[in-house]
Order: C-alpha cells, then sequence, then structure tokens
C-alpha cells in the first residue's frame, strides 16, 4: 500500500503564496507520474497540475499556468507544488496523487489515479 501525506496549507491573503509538499511512502517513487488535484465546496474535484515520473513533463490547468509550479525530488519520495498569486477562486482542499506509470505522461482524469492523500486545506482571503 502506498501512502501519501500533504503539508503546507493554511490561510492566506490574495496575492500571497503557499508551498505544497507531499511525501509518498514507497519504495518505488519514481515508479509514479505524479498530479495536483483540487475541490471546492460543492464542485468536483479537478486537476491543478501533473509531472511525469522523471519530471521531465508537466501539465497545468489553463487557471494556474504561470502561477503554479510542480516539481519532485525522487531521492526524497516528494513532489510540491509552489503556489504564487494567489487567488481567493484557488481556496479548495488540496489532493496528491500517484499515477502508476502505465504511459509516459501522467492521466488527467482522477479515476485514473491509484493512490491519494488525505488533502491539505488551501484558504485565500479576499
Amino acid at each position: 500500500q502506498v501512502q501519501l501525506v500533504e503539508s503546507g496549507g493554511g490561510l492566506v491573503q490574495a496575492g500571497g503564496s503557499l508551498s505544497l509538499s507531499c511525501v509518498v511512502a514507497t519504495r518505488t517513487f519514481s515508479s509514479y507520474h505524479m498530479g495536483w488535484f483540487r475541490q471546492a465546496p460543492g464542485k468536483e474535484r479537478e486537476l491543478v497540475a501533473t509531472i511525469a515520473w522523471n519530471g521531465r513533463s508537466t501539465y497545468y490547468r489553463d487557471s494556474v499556468k504561470g502561477r503554479f509550479t510542480i516539481s519532485r525530488d525522487n531521492a526524497k519520495n516528494t513532489v510540491t507544488l509552489q503556489m504564487n498569486s494567489l487567488k481567493p477562486e484557488d481556496t479548495a482542499i488540496y489532493y496528491c496523487a500517484a499515477d502508476y506509470t502505465r504511459t509516459t505522461v501522467a492521466a488527467i482524469r482522477p479515476e485514473e489515479y491509484d493512490y491519494w492523500g488525505q488533502g491539505t486545506q488551501v484558504t485565500v482571503s479576499s
């Protein structure tokens, strides 16, 4: 069983920054593409960003391009989401997820991910 633990959420004013981290308990972290998702109250879970197993390919939803950066450190089993210029509409619970490398790029649908963290709350005040 692969366990994911997120940290770094909190309350920040609009325009501020937060860095989310996800530590993955597995001996084969480099076998997984990684993704960050978020879910706001009353809304469906949506993809925020993905990173391939080797870090060479990333994907961002349009609304976060230029503001968020996803990265990973395979030596430390960690994936990070740096969030800058935060907006109130970024408020949500953020989840990291692991996608076993069946293809060369990370999945974009949540149902394709194999393991999930418990989530961390991000609240952006206006």
